[in-house]
């Protein structure tokens, strides 16, 4: 299922997903000359900076919220460009040298369907370079949600709900690679816990992109009850005594190549 996200909220509550984007860019090795898609390019911050190092190819940023592409549109240049498109309806032939993505598949449930598409998306020798959410990731934040779900004013509004977010593990992403045909497959973890400077940013990141899934499938008028909730359990989840507010932050990483 496909999520709608305010991007420029998004854009003021991502200064993690910003650092991890450049240093996967950073990781890179390009000629100048690739065709690249980003898949989940958000507000097309680390989309325009892809495009920037192949002056000579294209960068294409897809992503399913019209909020996230509207922003992105703004940094549009002569060799980028961005097109709403549900990374589940990923319909490519050999278009790309490299296929990105960054702090996004993590929202995408059925990675056995998935990758064998990103796969045929790929150029004959192409690569993948992801990072996204892996088990463990998020905990406090996973856990706050679950417990609001389960309050009685709450959770007889989720009883057809779908969990927004798929956590895996290493070993089994790994297999899940190799199965769909890629070559010279690596996946490997990080564990990068994050303290955000203060409660404000943490709030602003639990609201976009965090809680929209939950606040989406509410009536209206239990919306913002839900939100408090969360909001409330989270400060006392994750306040530390200087102020800041830790979350657990695990990756995992792939490169990979057809």
């Amino acid at each position: 299922m496909a999520h709608e996200f305010d991007g420029r909220k998004y854009a003021q509550a991502s200064a993690h997903q910003q650092e991890w984007g450049e240093r996967l860019i950073s990781e890179l090795s390009l000629s100048g000359a690739e065709h690249i898609l980003d898949l989940g390019c958000g507000d097309g911050r680390v989309t325009a900076q892809l495009a920037a190092l192949v002056p000579a190819g294209q960068v294409l940023g897809i992503d399913a919220s019209a909020g996230m592409i509207e922003v992105a549109r703004e940094k549009l240049t002569g060799n980028l460009a961005f097109r709403r498109m549900d990374i589940n309806a990923l319909d490519f032939e050999e278009a790309f040298d490299v296929i990105f993505s960054n702090a996004t598949l993590h929202w995408i449930t059925d990675h056995a369907a998935l990758l064998p598409r990103i796969r045929r998306a790929l150029r004959q020798g192409g690569v993948i370079r992801f990072n996204f959410g892996a088990e463990g990731n998020c905990s406090h934040l996973y856990s706050v949600a679950r417990e609001a779900m389960a309050l009685p004013a709450f959770s007889p509004d989720f009883t057809s709900f779908s969990w927004p977010w798929h956590f895996p593990s290493i070993s089994t992403y790994g297999k899940l690679v190799t199965a769909a045909g890629y070559r010279d497959v690596q996946v490997w973890g990080e564990a990068i816990d994050r303290a955000f400077a203060d409660q404000e940013l943490m709030l602003r990141w639990v609201d976009q992109p965090c809680i929209v899934p939950f606040l989406a499938h509410l009536p209206t008028d239990s919306r913002e009850p839900f939100r408090r909730y969360v909001h409330r359990r989270m400060v006392e989840e994750t306040s530390l005594p200087d102020g800041t507010c830790m979350e657990t932050f695990r990756r995992i990483n792939v490169f990979a190549r057809r």
